[in-house]
């Protein structure tokens, strides 16, 4: 029997446990495994498994080596296996729907902030998951905790993606963008003029969330307000449960109330500046909450179906963000990211002419 590839074996698992929202330490194990048996000569791979010694490598535990074994002798890993038989039902109806049309993400991360992984792999994902486009956004320089990018690093990065883009698949690119911080007067976390050079750009309040409601608001519209905001994230701030959103799954669990703030106002200015409205697809944001949505759909809000993805396996999390969308009746054509890449450039564009 054919040998099958033990790093794309290793790094499927990592992929899915991402998905599943599994614990950090799990997924690090196999992307670990992965990055050393992808180092070794193919003869010392194969002496090693022969011999049994794969588990005193560096980065290689008991129940990797044991997946490398299997993979080395053909065999589908058990633990794959196991994985790809409990993915989840596929999408049903209006949900469905939405997520075929998507054709990329808006708001996602690497490890040159908070994310866990290289822009290469973030993207090589979103490849396979059949984007066109994957939007970087990385945090901006006040988010210390998160390692945000001063100007001199995001001019840095730039040119990476410019030069990954030479290398990546036909049909796909990377668009330049950050997540820039909404700082407490509703300015913008980052100098105009590299605001102005990016492809996208996502604004997010990530400080003083309890402010009260009439200080967030002037806050919040201020930002909406300015010409270089293009898609407003996770607006309410609230973190819940990756349970679900009900008072009994939350307990025990990581949670924030949403910030105040007057959404009639905030989804007036959205519309009169054209700027979109985030759905946050991870399992603890789920964020604008579904009542908020509805009243989004309701005044005629633009909207992103986004990822938030700090790590590849999360890129496939927008089901979640498709589903409530389908839930709150979100028209397929006011998802930006369900249009083309230029169509989208040419909207980012627009908002300081039509300013």
């Amino acid at each position: 029997m054919a040998s099958r590839d033990p790093v794309a074996d290793l790094r499927r698992i990592a992929f899915l446990l991402e998905r599943a929202n599994e614990a950090t330490y799990r997924v690090k194990a196999f992307r670990s495994a992965a990055a050393t048996i992808a180092a070794l000569p193919p003869a010392e791979l194969a002496s090693r498994t022969a011999e049994g010694t794969l588990a005193k490598l560096a980065g290689v535990g008991e129940v990797t080596a044991r997946c490398i074994t299997e993979s080395l002798a053909g065999e589908e890993p058990v633990y794959l296996r196991r994985l790809a038989s409990t993915e989840g039902t596929d999408l049903e109806g209006a949900a469905a729907v939405l997520r075929e049309a998507l054709r990329g993400d808006c708001h996602t991360h690497s490890d040159w902030s908070d994310g866990g992984s290289p822009i290469e792999e973030m993207a090589l994902a979103a490849v396979e998951l059949g984007h066109e486009y994957l939007v970087l956004t990385d945090h901006s320089p006040r988010l210390t905790v998160a390692r945000g990018l001063t100007a001199a690093r995001l001019r840095r990065q730039l040119d990476h993606v410019a030069r990954l883009n030479d290398a990546l698949p036909e049909g796909f690119r990377i668009l330049t963008g950050i997540e820039v911080d909404i700082l407490a007067d509703g300015s913008l976390d980052q100098e105009d003029e590299l605001l102005e050079r990016l492809d996208v750009v996502v604004g997010s309040v990530h400080s003083g969330l309890r402010d009260d409601s009439s200080r967030m608001t002037r806050r919040m519209l201020a930002a909406i307000a300015n010409p270089h905001l293009d898609i407003l994230g996770h607006m309410t701030g609230r973190k819940v449960s990756a349970a679900g959103e009900g008072d009994r799954a939350h307990r025990g669990g990581r949670t924030r109330p949403p910030s105040e703030f007057d959404l009639q106002k905030v989804l007036a200015a959205c519309v009169e500046h054209g700027k979109a409205i985030e759905i946050n697809s991870r399992p603890d944001r789920l964020d604008p909450p579904k009542r908020m949505l509805t009243v989004a759909v309701e005044a005629g809000c633009l909207f992103s179906i986004d990822t938030d993805a700090h790590a590849p396996g999360q890129l496939d999390w927008q089901r979640f963000g498709c589903e409530r969308a389908a839930l709150c009746g979100v028209p397929v054509d006011r998802v930006v990211n369900t249009w083309a890449a230029d169509r989208l450039l040419e909207w980012t564009a627009g908002h300081s002419r039509a300013d």
